[in-house]
């Protein structure tokens, strides 16, 4: 189970469903189609499309799933993940910066997903632990170590899918303890 990934039908399918142009400032949307990361404000970005991709891929979502965006910002990523999941699923965003929560959410409603939702995530406290447990974990931002307090909302068999310490890290949750997998070089904005 550990080793299967989300089909790349279905990224592509979730990728069609929400193009990235919606989900970035004006200034931005003409580059949209570039395959690389964009401001959207207060210090964030939007990921490049062929990372969120591959985190997609790597995080192995499944119709059902209920999965948690950390970083959720422009509300691509969630928005995405809604698409993967359907309407027998449930996606939770959190984001940190109030505004960006904000828009986020509103770039999310154009959408019609009333399965996905952006919640401004508690300041020092990571992810949505009143919600938990999760089947998925989706992090967009670096963290210098896999962060536990997210681990710890995962459900036993669930996934997760962080930048960490420069690399893409899949932690799988497994009875006999968890399993961790690396993947090339990638540079997020801090976790925080």
């Amino acid at each position: 189970m550990h080793d299967r990934a989300t089909a790349p039908e279905a990224v592509d399918r979730a990728f069609a469903s929400a193009p990235r142009t919606g989900f970035l400032p004006r200034a931005q949307q003409p580059h949209a189609h570039e395959d690389q990361p964009l401001e959207i404000g207060y210090g964030q970005t939007s990921s490049q499309p062929s990372t969120v991709r591959r985190m997609l891929r790597l995080l192995d979502v499944a119709p059902g799933h209920r999965v948690l965006d950390v970083g959720s910002g422009s509300g691509w990523t969630t928005a995405l993940l809604g698409y993967l999941v359907g309407p027998v699923g449930e996606v939770v965003g959190v984001e940190l910066e109030p505004d960006l929560a904000l828009w986020g959410a509103s770039n999310l409603a154009a959408h019609q997903l009333p399965w996905t939702r952006i919640q401004r995530a508690e300041p020092g406290r990571l992810g949505w632990p009143v919600g938990a447990p999760f089947d998925r974990v989706l992090v967009s931002a670096a963290a210098n170590a896999i962060p536990d307090e997210l681990v710890d909302q995962l459900t036993p068999d669930g996934v997760m899918v962080c930048p960490v310490a420069g690399r893409m890290a899949r932690i799988c949750c497994a009875p006999d303890g968890n399993e961790v997998h690396w993947y090339g070089n990638y540079r997020f904005v801090p976790l925080r």
